[in-house]
């Protein structure tokens, strides 16, 4: 077996990876957790194996690390998306799915390729962060009428508001079911209903929701017939739903229009850069084409901030 034989180098990699696990496990000496076993919770499983341990220590320096604000991936950010992890686990996860990606990514396209592979690891994180965050917002807005229809029948038998909101949480599914809880518990805690409600739309960015809100103090400060109000308030959001629905329907070929010509140029580039490598070596080794890929780029993000301008429509 020669030093150039891909044997030697896959050997090589093995006790790279060997001995980076040798210094994880029995040089870093990761420690047990500082919560004697007596205070644990009797319902959670303790993992006493090494790779538990390892995951632990990990998590606890880098809940240190990243001290009370949690980072760009904080418990407010990972509650809006749904995910139920704490901060330091979450960016344990990154941070390990980064290390993997860069190994692969060296491997395949060599060393400058998996460092930019790893970068891009965190800013994708980030992404599908935003993408469950709209999907959930998406889903509660789409349950907030059998919501108001819930608060009204508990209106009706002669329940208070906060007694309403829980039996509505009891009864919805996630998210509503999540956010009307922790309405019900601030509120348990002594905060303002107002704030709390307030707080519940902003998080969930829905002025519907805040339209009920609105509702509630006025009904608390002048009084009346709270389950009149909300049925009057939920004719108006169902009105707007259809409305929505129209505008969703009527932009959406304008959208997969904008997607189409923002990801054609992409596409048709990577595709000659493999069939034709030296056709598009003019574009990367003359001044005057290095010029046009940056005009290009910008025009390319004007474009598409203007296309999504156009077809966003709010109302």
């Amino acid at each position: 077996m020669t030093v150039d034989s891909p044997s030697a180098f896959f050997l090589a990699i093995a006790l790279c990876v060997g001995a980076l696990v040798i210094l994880v496990v029995v040089v870093l000496k990761p420690q047990r957790s500082s919560i004697p076993i007596e205070r644990r919770r009797l319902d959670a499983p303790t993992d006493t194996s090494a790779v538990g341990l390892v995951s632990e220590t990990a998590v606890r320096f880098m809940g240190t690390a990243l001290g009370r604000s949690g980072g760009p991936f904080n418990r407010e950010v990972l509650y809006q998306a749904g995910v139920k992890q704490a901060p330091a686990d979450f960016m344990v996860l990154v941070a390990a799915s980064a290390v993997v990606t860069a190994v692969v990514g060296s491997l395949v396209f060599g060393v400058f390729g998996g460092i930019f592979l790893a970068v891009l690891v965190p800013f994708l994180a980030k992404l599908v962060l935003v993408l469950k965050t709209q999907k959930r917002r998406a889903k509660f807005e789409l349950q907030l009428t059998d919501t108001i229809q819930m608060l009204i029948g508990g209106l009706r038998v002669g329940h208070g508001i906060m007694r309403s909101l829980q039996a509505a949480a009891q009864e919805s599914q996630a998210p509503t079911s999540e956010e009307l809880s922790r309405i019900v518990n601030e509120v348990r805690v002594g905060k303002d209903p107002r704030q709390a409600i307030e707080d519940c739309a902003a998080r969930m960015d829905s002025e519907d929701f805040q339209w009920i809100g609105q509702a509630i103090q006025i009904n608390r400060e002048v009084g009346g017939d709270l389950a009149e109000v909300l049925e009057q308030v939920e004719g108006t959001i169902r009105e707007r739903s259809e409305i929505k629905g129209h505008v969703r329907a009527l932009s959406a070929e304008g959208k997969m229009s904008a997607v189409v010509l923002m990801i054609l140029p992409v596409a048709v580039g990577m595709f000659m850069s493999v069939l034709n490598p030296d056709y598009l070596k003019l574009f990367t080794g003359h001044p005057l084409g290095i010029a046009m890929i940056v005009i290009s780029v910008i025009l390319f993000a004007v474009g598409g901030f203007w296309m999504s301008r156009t077809v966003k429509i709010k109302f």
